[in-house]
């Protein structure tokens, strides 16, 4: 039989991964809770299957080279520079503080001055997964606050990276700081970020495009991944520094491209399966019988983590003026650390700074923080009010600037349309000429550079993936419109809209008459069917032909349409909508006439116009600038390019229109013509 370790590793590590994460999530807990005690499971230090170490932890290194990815894909400047005024002082100071009292703890203790270090960092940065999960669970992401919690995250990202390219220098043996090996892998790491972010810059973004002009999503995805891991790789052999340096540098230069979103999207896979085989190899590192023994550590340096972080970050709100709510909040998304708390870890055992069971303290410390992270949030109410009931201490807590930061407004009131085709052309097109914003979201490349051209905000992906859809801003659309044949991939945009907004309205369409019903069914407020449309039409035109109204045939197509072209009359609304069609063949319609510049009547009131009078039809209504006045009064005055909804019998409506249509020296000249 042929040697299949490293499959049955894989298989096993995500199989109890799977399980570990579908009980965390029935029991409230986060899913990383579920995977790293699934890794403890298979560790050497439990009962039962015991998985290679080695060769999971070599997966793993994938995990963080994606997870590092992702950072850099998604870090914005404009984001933390909005925010710089908390999250700049805040950062760091918080940073600061927590590493010092994690290294006095750690000599409490009695470990080395580079292990109570690495201890202090790892312990002082939070989980970006978590504090994402806790603001959006509580409906804060898109306040000032939540957004001020995101750039602090943001900076201890690029903290994260700086830090995991200087720890090398700690792991000295000589005795004293080696500054000479501090400024070659700085020299080093800053020659890496220059010649990508300068060379790269220019070329990745092109050779993207170029791969996504062949069509090709195989060719693409693979393009993404060799530049990933390329970049990764190549930092690490060439200039000497970490993985995670190189993937973080490739992400933003990724996210300069166009094509970022779907990018995000195609990796999105890789990074979660691979952060999974991460966090599982972490808790195989684990020994549960230490920590049994060192529980009063355990519940130390939770503390600090829980307990100690939230009260540093409320110090720092004394110091700063900030809003107490936006302290509160950031405390309370702060107090938790994990996956770049473990890649320190990681890095700290790699180069001998830490030891197994030291670094089993770090993860007892996330496990337990993580797990009462939602309490911290649920308690921002409650403490807010026992503050307030000292003003003193809450007018030096709330003593923000007149004007806070804003959060930059987003594209809003807009029209989604997925698929630039010959059907969303006609679409933009319409939209323009009303003054309508739209964004348009296409997976060819070169529709997208078109759009682009016509500076139509575009976003390049594949719409059914979620990912891409996040970007679109449908919280705030007016409504989203499917273009594409593809049902299953509809249906999938269809369902993500409706979670993303229930209550945005969605036109989408179909090919055939189950995926009508289908569409209908997960959300989708009118689902379009082009060629039982081209019967209507047919319907529509001939009942025209036979003389009835086509206000009356519009009712009744659309009743059609909402029965899913059900051919059959078997609706009660249908029924009554036929009967009404049938009898209204001899009700008036409004015909509606523009007043051409230069006729007599511009600028003469109804009253002087006296069109009823001249011509037999009655004015009903007027449409000016976009706007309809209904039975417009006698001192209504016309006005060019005027539309005049006219009521009549056919004789009536030819002698009005001929009468708005008319220039007035026509209407001289046929004056003289008659008296001569």
């Amino acid at each position: 039989m042929h040697e299949i370790t490293l499959l049955i590793n894989i298989v096993v590590a995500l199989v109890v991964a799977f399980i570990g994460g579908v009980i965390a999530r029935r029991i409230g807990l986060p899913t990383i809770v579920g995977y790293l005690l699934a890794g403890i499971a298979i560790g050497p230090f439990t009962p039962g299957f015991v998985g290679d170490t080695e060769t999971i932890s070599q997966l793993a290194e994938l995990g963080v080279i994606f997870l590092m990815f992702g950072v850099g894909l998604h870090f914005s400047f404009n984001d933390l520079w909005k925010v710089r005024s908390i999250a700049v002082p805040g950062a760091i100071g918080q940073m600061l503080l927590t590493t010092l009292l994690a290294f006095g703890l750690s000599q409490m203790w009695g470990w080395s001055i580079s292990s109570g270090i690495v201890l202090g960092l790892a312990v002082s940065i939070a989980s970006t997964v978590v504090l994402l999960r806790g603001l959006i669970d509580n409906g804060l992401l898109s306040t000032p606050h939540g957004q001020a919690a995101v750039g602090w995250l943001i900076l201890e990202d690029l903290a994260t990276v700086l830090i995991l390219v200087l720890m090398p220098t700690l792991a000295n043996t000589s005795g004293s700081f080696d500054w000479r090996a501090l400024g070659i892998t700085l020299a080093q790491a800053s020659v890496f970020v220059l010649i990508v972010l300068f060379a790269g810059k220019r070329l990745i973004p092109w050779i993207l495009l170029r791969i996504a002009h062949t069509r090709s999503r195989e060719l693409f995805i693979l393009a993404i991944l060799a530049i990933t891991l390329g970049t990764a790789l190549g930092a690490a052999e060439l200039f000497g520094v970490s993985f995670a340096l190189g993937a973080f540098v490739a992400g933003v230069v990724v996210s300069e491209s166009p094509l970022s979103h779907q990018v995000g999207a195609d990796v999105f896979p890789f990074r979660e399966a691979f952060a999974v085989l991460f966090f599982v190899s972490i808790g195989m590192l684990v020994n549960p019988i230490y920590l049994f023994n060192n529980i009063g550590q355990v519940l130390a340096l939770t503390g600090l983590i829980v307990v100690g972080k939230s009260i540093l970050t409320l110090g720092l709100g004394l110091l700063f003026p900030w809003q107490a709510r936006t302290a509160l909040v950031v405390s309370a998304g702060l107090s938790q650390i994990g996956e770049f708390s473990f890649i320190l870890g990681q890095a700290g055992i790699s180069l001998g700074l830490l030891d197994r069971d030291q670094y089993s303290l770090i993860l007892a410390g996330a496990l337990l923080s993580i797990t009462v992270n939602p309490v911290m949030f649920r308690l921002i109410n409650p403490v807010e009010k026992w503050l307030k009931t000292f003003p003193a201490l809450w007018k030096l807590l709330d003593r923000h600037n007149p004007s806070p930061f804003q959060i930059e407004e987003k594209l809003k009131d807009h029209v989604v349309i997925v698929g630039y085709g010959r059907v969303g052309h006609h679409i933009i097109n319409l939209l323009k000429e009303m003054n309508i914003s739209s964004l348009v979201i296409d997976s060819d490349a070169e529709r997208i550079e078109e759009l682009s051209r016509l500076e139509v905000p575009n976003l390049y992906g594949d719409a059914s993936n979620s990912e891409v859809l996040t970007h679109a801003g449908l919280e705030n659309a007016r409504a989203l419109v499917l273009t594409g044949p593809d049902e299953d991939a509809n249906g999938l945009m269809v369902a993500a809209a409706k979670q993303i907004s229930p209550s945005l309205p969605i036109v989408a369409r179909a090919t055939t008459e189950e995926g009508i019903t289908h569409l209908a069914n997960l959300g989708a407020g009118d689902v379009i069917h082009p060629e039982l449309e081209g019967g209507l039409e047919i319907v529509r035109h001939t009942l025209m032909k036979l003389g009835y109204p086509l206000q009356e045939i519009i009712r009744y197509t659309d009743a059609v349409r909402h029965d899913h072209y059900d051919a059959q009359i078997n609706s009660e609304e249908e029924h009554r909508l036929l009967h009404d069609l049938i009898h209204a063949s001899q009700h008036l319609e409004v015909t509606w006439v523009r007043l051409v510049s230069g006729n007599e009547l511009v600028g003469q009131t109804l009253a002087e116009a006296n069109i009823r009078a001249r011509t037999g039809a009655s004015v009903v209504a007027i449409v000016r600038n976009g706007k309809v006045m209904a039975n417009p009064k006698s001192q209504t005055i016309f006005e060019a390019e005027d539309r005049v909804g006219l009521i009549g019998d056919a004789e009536q409506i030819e002698s009005a229109e001929k009468l708005l249509t008319e220039l007035e020296h026509e209407s001289k000249e046929e004056g003289l013509e008659w008296e001569t």
